[in-house]
């Protein structure tokens, strides 16, 4: 495998970060996960674009124009004979003192990892998936704005676990009001009367490009869509769920915690997404 790593392609073996990166000290850094599809970088403008804001938020200065690292992606995956696969984009603060100051770091580190993924298996998108409602609350908006996409992740590593000790793929982290936010790594839709709904940014969400892509398939396909916050007892009364995210794509829900979704098949409204979703993918390739 070769790594893009501050403008050159190294090997993986020699893909390496000081042990004073604020990175790796702190989780001072930012990043985006994005999907290759026949070849091509999917919604490459709109992952850089939110990477720029992101670093923007925390004064990380990126050492690289938005085409150089547009080029540096088709680099990592041609490097890699990667033609449908996931690219991981990380912005790292430098190497700096023990302190927690970021001004005290040298030149931020940019590195691409190009590889393939499956994130949940295949007949999870055809049977649906099992998730919880994690006891760990979402960190909340007041403490960190949730559109800062860092690499802090600690708040949905520990949601994670809980789902792993209980023996399924993903978590509903609530926030601190007790209304649904978002999985640990996917943003939830729940189906209501015909009705798609979506928790709010202000719900501790990082609004996904994949959510706001399915937003707008639902309401090119005349499904009235809202964004309102949504209470556990709305999640657990759904006639459907669904997840989204770069990685996931869009996967269906059928039971949460001991309680079945709806009748406990993938709905109606939940198939038309995930083939709507499958023809804009194939709709950027052409």
């Amino acid at each position: 495998m070769k790594v893009w790593l501050d403008g050159k392609l190294v090997n993986r073996e020699d893909a390496t970060l000081s042990v004073f990166d604020h990175a790796t000290l702190y989780g001072d850094g930012v990043f985006e996960g994005v999907r290759i599809y026949d070849g091509k970088i999917f919604q490459s403008e709109a992952h850089l674009d939110r990477l720029y804001t992101s670093a923007k938020c925390i004064r990380l200065p990126i050492p690289y124009t938005k085409q150089e690292l547009a080029e540096a992606m088709v680099q990592s995956l041609q490097a890699n004979e990667i033609t449908d696969g996931y690219i991981r984009l990380v912005v790292t603060r430098g190497a700096g003192t023990l302190g927690l100051s970021p001004f005290e770091c040298s030149n931020p580190s940019v590195f691409i990892i190009a590889d393939m993924i499956q994130l949940y298996p295949q007949e999870m998108y055809t049977d649906g998936m099992s998730v919880i409602v994690a006891k760990t609350v979402r960190t909340s908006p007041r403490m960190l704005n949730p559109s800062i996409k860092s690499l802090n992740y600690l708040n949905n590593i520990l949601a994670k676990i809980e789902a792993i000790d209980a023996g399924v793929p993903e978590a509903i982290m609530l926030n601190e009001q007790g209304e649904v936010s978002e999985g640990t790594g996917d943003n939830i839709f729940i189906v209501k009367d015909s009705q798609v709904i979506t928790p709010p940014a202000e719900a501790g969400v990082l609004v996904g490009i994949t959510r706001g892509i399915v937003m707008k398939l639902t309401t090119k396909l005349g499904i009235t869509m809202q964004e309102r916050p949504v209470t556990t007892e709305n999640l657990f009364a759904a006639d459907e769920c669904f997840l989204t995210g770069t990685a996931a794509e869009v996967i269906p829900v059928t039971k949460i915690d001991d309680r079945i979704v709806g009748d406990g098949k993938v709905g109606p409204i939940s198939k038309q997404l995930q083939t709507a979703f499958g023809e804009f993918i194939r709709s950027q390739e052409a």
